[in-house]
């Protein structure tokens, strides 16, 4: 008798998340994005959310939160209540893993605050000059900057494009100053108009400001060439043995979100992935497919987290 109140108790307590989770999503879904409209981020998130509104049946609104290098929109993700109403479709390597080890205090903690959904995606970021400049190899540039008092500078709008920079900057012995921009388009600007000398930004935002003539891609930070970019050397061939960043893609909601909305998002997210058109899409973008599961998340955010902290001693990158 004992055992059988026990567990009408239990059923009696599970029935609103059981039943929450079998009538999701119920209402629109909002689809956080870290960084700037038009940005390769943004572009990413966009094409993710547009599906997944399909399959779900309910819409999902994008929300651009632009600032401190996606952080302001990962604390606010962090903050929201956790009913599956509230996703973030995020370069995840840099917003959860990197974040602890770029910054002193962090608003969130991505161990905790955070139920990982699945994986989406890998992608290079790269380093690119103004298209109309002389310089057509890493070592050009190289050479280029030395002969510039101070090195000259570089843009980037985050957390992976100023490790890709600094990272750059120790192997080759630069001391090229380092500025931030919060607006995308504001770097290729400036790009462009020689008030920086180069960029690093990831190959989604890259590759069709490449192919519209804007810029010229030096080389890519993975340890592979891209398939769509056969013609472009990695930073290992170009001189700089061990460099290897290879950022990745991924979908968390606020910790606690019920089990079931998890599974069922993670379901969504990875049918979306191994589509034929979303594998044309990302290889538009240079990026290739990464389905994955919660737990297969949450062990490579583990391990990203410690390869991390590597990487900013290695660039000597002071936590902000």
């Amino acid at each position: 008798m004992r055992a059988a109140v026990v567990w009408l108790a239990f059923l009696a307590a599970a029935s609103p998340a059981t039943a929450a989770a079998q009538d999701y999503p119920a209402r629109e879904i909002r689809s956080i994005c870290n960084f700037s409209a038009g940005s390769g981020a943004d572009i990413v998130v966009r094409y993710y959310s547009d599906r997944l509104s399909k399959l779900a049946g309910r819409a999902v609104v994008v929300e651009n939160k632009v600032g401190v290098q996606g952080n302001i929109a990962t604390e606010y993700v962090a903050r929201s209540k956790a009913d599956g109403y509230t996703i973030m479709i995020t370069p995840a390597s840099s917003t959860l893993a990197a974040a602890r080890h770029l910054f002193k205090q962090l608003p969130f903690d991505p161990d905790k605050d955070f139920t990982p959904v699945t994986t989406l995606a890998k992608l290079s970021f790269a380093i690119a000059v103004d298209a109309k400049s002389p310089v057509r190899t890493i070592a050009e540039l190289t050479e280029h900057l030395r002969k510039k008092p101070g090195h000259g500078a570089y843009a980037t709008g985050s957390n992976t494009g100023q490790v890709t920079g600094e990272l750059y900057k120790e192997m080759a012995g630069l001391k090229t100053t380092y500025v931030p921009y919060k607006q995308t388009m504001s770097a290729l600007t400036d790009v462009i108009g020689g008030q920086v000398d180069f960029m690093t930004y990831d190959i989604t935002f890259l590759v069709p400001q490449a192919r519209s003539g804007r810029v010229r891609i030096l080389a890519v930070t993975s340890a592979a060439r891209l398939a769509t970019l056969p013609e472009v050397p990695t930073m290992v061939e170009s001189g700089f043995p061990g460099y290897d960043l290879t950022p990745w893609w991924g979908v968390v909601v606020p910790a606690g979100t019920p089990k079931a909305i998890v599974e069922q998002l993670a379901a969504w997210f990875n049918q979306i992935t191994t589509s034929e058109e979303t594998r044309k899409f990302l290889e538009n973008l240079a990026t290739d497919p990464f389905p994955g599961s919660s737990e297969s998340m949450a062990a490579l955010i583990r391990t990203e987290i410690d390869q991390w902290g590597r990487y900013v001693r290695l660039a000597k990158i002071e936590p902000q």
